[in-house]
């Protein structure tokens, strides 16, 4: 027997084990919708009243199994309103219940019928809170596959019984890093891990699940916390194991979020709340907690930002029409840190990668920097033996540019200085085809300047790194006045090949990000030149979300290079330069040779191995603290206005030209506080009339570097919202 629906479909066997498979039709991976949930339970009834059915498979159609809810289910639900989302929940809820009980008798827990989740591949969000909710959980043998709940990343938490069965299967303290980090395990980690039972090979896995429930007993599919003796893992909250278990989450969540992520918080309650009374009201207290995140501005602004967003950027929103540009043969010139980091990322995406530099052993160097990184993923379990050899293989360390002859990419990654890149520029293009894209990876030189020492300007392009290379997503992708669509459309192509998150933006001095990172910074100095206290000033950007302070960010970056820019930012500028009073700061530093923490001594103090300590107490004598501090709300406001506002003139003066990368790019290159959705976001979260009210008490205070632009007092004017306005896309005035 066998039925079929858009989403899944359900068939029976000779042995009587029913199979659900989740083939979502036009998708490349399974996602829930609301339809879905409602075929689902249509199956489960079926084969829960089938008398010749003994028991239940549920799989997928697709080498993955599910990532997660559709999130135009969400996007319905908060139309709605709280009732309707909480009605919603507690369906879903009831659903997956329906599932866990399986047709028992409620008394004595026996009769119901062996439900069996067969994971293909990664199973993420509601794609794992489903089989958290069968009686056994299979997983293919797949390194690659990726099992968890990361809904807290995205400023949600699990809310279809993922937080409540985790806590109840691991304990609080166990199922943490789940919940409260969003960490993902592949099968044999989430095995070990306690999240699900079994691997097999991925041609083993419907016979294993097949035999598990023919073989399974009434004992097998009793959930622990449905018998009357369960206890919960690590003690529950009112033992006193428990009670500290509860106590270190708590300082634990507040220590890494300073209060400002609201899912964070409502996950705990409902964890804490949920431990305290039986399952099905626990159910409840989750559902509760949902609906109130669900309908908070932050979940919202970080679900469009770090999940709508950022999916749409990496599949090329805003990629020219040009034929496909995929890279085949890399070279990279400069083979330092962020060098070696480039032909790492391409090397491990397949791309055969000709890595050069002055001397051969400064080559090597970086050759042996791909491999440590290697290294350390072996260590991990992440990397194979043969997955090293088979990516070293692919970098070429030479300091012959004639090998440079079969790329179709180059970067070059060599020191901030415009006569030495001009060099290579010209080194370069002597070297490789007429058709070869040329990138400079630069992170404050203007493109159109550098490209005058190029002969072909129309493929010359900025493509600007973050550092350390390996762990960070995004890439600036910087369009010069000459620049033309095929050069752009090959910079995303390789993005999209290495894994990583582009934005585009327009060419300016410190393009996008350090436009507006460097006023962060330079807005603490400055604070702390003024006499505000610099512990005031580090905690003020904390508990807004900020991952680092002004202060330890500029000590993780180097107070030297710091000094470098400025120097170059005030040659530029002339009378029109800002930031003296900064500069009187980070000039002092750099000339005691407190270089930030590469010299283990820069506004913070360090150990003798690197470990940062405090800040440094020779702040106080140089920059003595006032008597009278700033409120802590003020400070923040400086601070975020500092990055806001830049951004806003990025996008009002055409750098910018989609708010979407705006809000990513911000996130993901320098943190700023993701529980806002980015600046954009944030401005539409507090709205522009209080935007620009903020904005004038700190001109009138501090000075015209707070002025709100034209462009944001408009918005306010009009009773706009920058998504509002703008929708998707903008385009220079």
């Amino acid at each position: 027997m066998s039925s079929a629906s858009k989403d899944f479909t359900y068939s029976v066997d000779a042995d009587g084990v029913a199979t659900i498979t989740w083939d979502t039709i036009g998708r490349s991976m399974n996602v829930m919708s609301s339809d879905g949930f409602l075929v689902l339970d249509g199956m489960i009834d079926a084969a829960l009243k089938d008398a010749s059915v003994k028991g239940l498979i549920i799989t997928s159609g697709k080498k993955d199994f599910a990532g997660g809810m559709d999130l135009n289910v969400l996007a319905d639900m908060r139309k709605g309103g709280a009732q309707t989302i909480f009605d919603m929940i507690m369906g879903t809820h009831g659903i997956l219940r329906k599932i866990e009980r399986a047709g028992m008798d409620p008394k004595t827990l026996k009769g119901g019928k062996p439900i069996a989740a067969a994971l293909t591949g990664t199973a993420l969000g509601i794609g794992f809170e489903i089989p958290l909710a069968c009686h056994r959980i299979i997983a293919a043998d797949n390194p690659r596959a990726k099992i968890g709940l990361p809904e807290i990343m995205v400023g949600i938490f699990p809310g279809a019984g993922g937080t409540t069965r985790l806590v109840r299967k691991m304990g609080a303290m166990m199922a943490a890093p789940f919940l409260l980090e969003g960490k993902l395990s592949d099968p044999k980690a989430a095995k070990a891990a306690g999240l699900i039972d079994e691997v097999v090979a991925p041609e083993d896995l419907q016979k294993r699940a097949k035999d598990w429930v023919l073989a399974a007993t009434d004992a097998d599919i009793v959930k622990p916390w449905d018998r009357k003796d369960y206890k919960m893992p690590g003690g529950a909250p009112y033992h006193p194991a428990g009670y500290m278990t509860y106590v270190g989450a708590s300082a634990m969540i507040n220590g890494r979020t300073q209060g400002a992520f609201p899912a964070a918080r409502a996950l705990l309650s409902a964890a804490y709340e949920g431990a305290l009374v039986p399952f099905d009201v626990a159910l409840k207290i989750e559902a509760r907690h949902f609906t109130s995140i669900l309908l908070n501005p932050s979940s919202s602004a970080m679900i469009r930002t770090l999940f709508i967003g950022k999916e749409a950027l990496e599949k090329g929103a805003n990629r020219p029409d040009a034929p496909d540009q995929s890279v085949k043969t890399l070279g990279v010139i400069g083979a330092g840190m962020m060098g070696a980091g480039i032909a790492y990322v391409a090397a491990n995406a397949g791309i055969s990668v000709v890595l050069i530099d002055a001397d051969q052993a400064a080559a090597d160097r970086g050759r042996a920097h791909c491999e440590g990184l290697l290294d350390k993923g072996m260590k991990r379990g992440k990397v194979t033996a043969d997955k090293k050899a088979e990516v070293l293989s692919r970098i070429l360390a030479t300091t012959d540019y004639a090998a440079l002859k079969p790329c179709d990419l180059v970067i070059e990654a060599v020191f901030e200085d415009p006569i030495l890149k001009a060099e290579v520029t010209a080194q370069v293009e002597a070297a490789v085809g007429a058709d070869c894209i040329f990138a400079t990876n630069t992170s404050t030189l203007p493109i159109s300047d550098l490209a005058k020492a190029s002969e072909r300007a129309d493929q010359f392009i900025g493509i600007h790194f973050f550092s350390p290379v390996d762990k960070m997503n995004l890439v600036e992708i910087i369009r010069g006045k000459a620049t033309d669509n095929r050069a752009v459309a090959k910079a995303l192509d390789f993005v999209r090949q290495i894994r990583k998150t582009p934005i585009v933006v327009n060419d300016a001095r410190f393009f996008y990000a350090n436009r507006c990172i460097i006023p962060y910074i330079n807005e603490g100095i400055r604070m702390v030149a003024e006499g505000v206290a610099p512990a005031l000033v580090e905690n003020a950007a904390k508990l807004v979300g900020m991952p680092l302070g002004p202060l330890q960010l500029v000590d993780e970056t180097s107070i030297d290079l710091g000094v470098k820019i400025a120097k170059a930012t005030r040659a530029a500028m002339g009378d029109a330069y800002p930031d003296g009073a900064v500069d009187k700061v980070i000039f002092a530093m750099a000339d005691q040779g407190r270089l930030g923490k590469k010299s283990k001594s820069g506004f913070y103090s360090y150990s003798e191995d690197g470990m940062r300590l405090s800040l440094w107490e020779g702040l106080a004598p140089a920059y003595p603290v006032a008597t009278r501090q700033p409120d802590l709300v003020d400070v923040q406001h400086r601070l975020l206005m500092a990055q806001v506002l830049e951004a806003v003139r990025a996008l009002e003066e055409g750098v910018l030209t989609d708010i979407r990368e705006g809000d990513v790019g911000a996130i993901l290159g320098w943190g700023f506080a993701p529980w806002s959705g980015g600046p954009f976001s944030w401005l539409d979260i507090i709205g522009a009339d209080k935007a620009i009210a903020i904005c004038d008490a700190l001109t009138a205070a501090h000075g015209p570097r707070f002025t709100a632009p034209a462009l944001l007092r408009d918005i306010a004017a009009k009773g706009q919202t920058f998504y509002g306005r703008f929708d998707v896309q903008i385009t220079a005035a």
